[in-house]
């Protein structure tokens, strides 16, 4: 072989692996990763509640029939390690967590989350999972990812679980990659039908995270008024956009395209992490929100701005609520094809 016929064989091999989206490291990666493990359905609430591994078989059966589904990084689920989890967590609380579902115990004893003894591993899954895609999406092997992991985790807080979750996935995500990856500002958007309580406890004080929800009032957990904006040295880096029964895509788009991307361009963030929560859709049986697969759309399209403002496009999605199985099923479907289409 000669030098023309070396260079020429070089050069469609580079082509060949852009499209593919394996970079590596010549360019700017152009797949979504997703995460999803069978082992979250492992996680046990008890016969007949809503959060159910019902919500996982789902999401991973229609988005295993997209036509894009070949095309996304698979990322793979690990259980993180103690470490990882004390970012957010007290030594204290992640023990009672082990402790009572490895009992046997089916409700933990600091709120209304039901356990099973497979729960406390499933929970570490779901952590090591969610810091996995930020690796992925902060060394550049993915654009942005997806997360489809149970349980839920906006609600927890440092030392309460409450809510149907255990730990706060998107809370130590961004306290991981601020510690392994040198973030300085990290933006999280819940856009969950609850408020994110937990998250908003973890970064009330901190100017280095900006937490911004949209939510339903009056409704679990009863906090997330439009006054709570943050503390100390973390004033104004909390905004809650509260909205009635019924609000739907006009409401919520409105407070994203409106008040949160003027303070995203303001704030400039090197991450941009979603509290994807789609039980703010339309006949979901846990809210009154009527948001449709087409706003969840729009909203993943202001979500892919903002993460491109400063942080080029770092942005990973992590699953919340969504409590009609087929209903969330399609938002998840339509949330992801819009973040590969970035």
């Amino acid at each position: 072989m000669n030098r023309r016929e070396f260079l020429l064989g070089a050069l469609g091999a580079t082509a060949v692996l852009s499209r593919a989206g394996c970079t590596g490291g010549l360019g700017v990666p152009d797949r979504t990763g997703y995460l999803y493990d069978d082992r979250f359905l492992d996680h046990d609430s008890g016969e007949g509640h809503r959060e159910s591994p019902a919500r996982m078989r789902a999401i991973r059966d229609r988005v295993g029939q997209a036509e894009w589904y070949p095309g996304l990084f698979q990322i793979e689920a690990r259980e993180a390690d103690i470490e990882t989890v004390s970012l957010v967590h007290t030594p204290e609380y992640i023990d009672l967590v082990k402790t009572e579902c490895e009992s046997g115990s089916t409700r933990l004893s600091t709120g209304d989350t039901n356990i099973s003894p497979a729960s406390y591993s499933v929970a570490l899954a779901g952590v090591g999972g969610v810091v996995e895609a930020v690796d992925r999406v902060m060394n550049k092997e993915a654009k942005n990812a997806f997360c489809a992991v149970r349980p839920p985790g906006h609600h927890a807080s440092a030392e309460r679980g409450m809510g149907f979750c255990l730990f706060n996935n998107v809370a130590i995500a961004a306290r991981y990659a601020q510690k392994a990856h040198g973030v300085d500002r990290v933006l999280i958007a819940d856009w969950d039908v609850h408020h994110g309580n937990g998250t908003q406890d973890t970064f009330y004080s901190d100017n280095s995270v900006f937490f911004m929800s949209t939510h339903q009032t009056p409704l679990y957990p009863g906090t997330g008024a439009e006054e709570e904006m943050g503390e100390g040295p973390g004033i104004g880096s909390t905004m809650n956009r509260p909205f009635p029964p019924g609000a739907g895509n006009d409401e919520i788009l409105g407070a994203f395209r409106n008040d949160l991307l003027p303070a995203a361009r303001e704030f400039k963030p090197d991450l941009t992490i979603i509290s994807a929560g789609f039980d703010s859709r339309i006949e979901d049986p846990l809210g009154s929100f009527t948001v449709n697969d087409e706003g969840f759309r729009e909203l993943t399209r202001i979500m892919m701005e903002i993460a491109a403002i400063s942080g080029g496009g770092r942005l990973v999605s992590v699953l919340e609520g969504g409590y009609n199985p087929a209903g969330l099923a399609s938002a998840v479907a339509a949330h992801i094809d819009e973040l590969r289409r970035a």
